[in-house]
């Protein structure tokens, strides 16, 4: 009989946190109207909005997944060739603080911004006043509202991971020391460098 009512609660409990397929359905119904608005409204602009970089996701746990970044960095706008002020009047989010940890991301995000830009269609302020970098009248009349993501970013890729048998030479290797090492190396640069120039002169006299 307890375990007979502990079921009936559990499933109690989970029903009350579901939301049943039909709900869903009369949601989604309910809210096309207002995306068709929003998309006229913005028209031509993409309906997903702004296009965003690919960067990897944090944690150990989750840096071998890729997901969607706030903006692309000033570094990846400029290897580019698009103007920061320019970015965002043209779809492209920018994300002044992002840095750029990896050549191979670095690339990624500069082919994504190339082929966008390359695909894009720059209507004119003003019908009557074309200016340059504006599209032809031709790729004007030919041009299309993207519906739903643009350039997705596929998840499902993983990355290989190279398993390498560790060696005699890399035990014996001390990486503390040897980053210390290097650490004093870089802070008695400058008085080092200015020695030699002191000797230097001396020499010659």
């Amino acid at each position: 009989m307890a375990s007979t009512i502990k079921s009936l609660i559990v499933f109690l409990l989970s029903r009350r946190h579901s939301t049943p397929r039909k709900t869903l359905a009369l949601s989604r119904a309910a809210a096309a109207p207002g995306r068709q608005k929003k998309a006229v409204k913005i028209f031509p602009r993409l309906t997903s909005g702004p296009l965003r970089p690919i960067v990897q996701c944090q944690t150990l746990k989750y840096n071998m997944k890729s997901r969607a970044g706030r903006g692309f960095t000033l570094e990846e706008l400029k290897a580019a060739g698009i103007p920061k002020k320019l970015s965002p009047t043209i779809g492209i989010s920018v994300d002044h603080r992002r840095k750029n940890r990896s050549l191979e991301g670095l690339q990624t995000n500069v082919q994504r911004l190339k082929t966008y830009k390359a695909k894009l269609v720059i209507f004119p302020r003003r019908a009557r006043k074309v200016k340059a970098g504006d599209s032809t009248p031709e790729e004007l009349a030919n041009a299309t509202q993207v519906q739903g993501d643009y350039m997705p970013i596929a998840r499902g890729e993983k990355r290989s991971v190279v398993v390498v048998k560790v060696t005699e030479e890399m035990k014996a290797f001390k990486a503390y020391g040897k980053l210390r090492v290097e650490r004093m190396n870089q802070r008695q640069l400058g008085a080092r460098l200015k020695k030699a120039v002191e000797a230097e002169k001396e020499e010659k006299k």
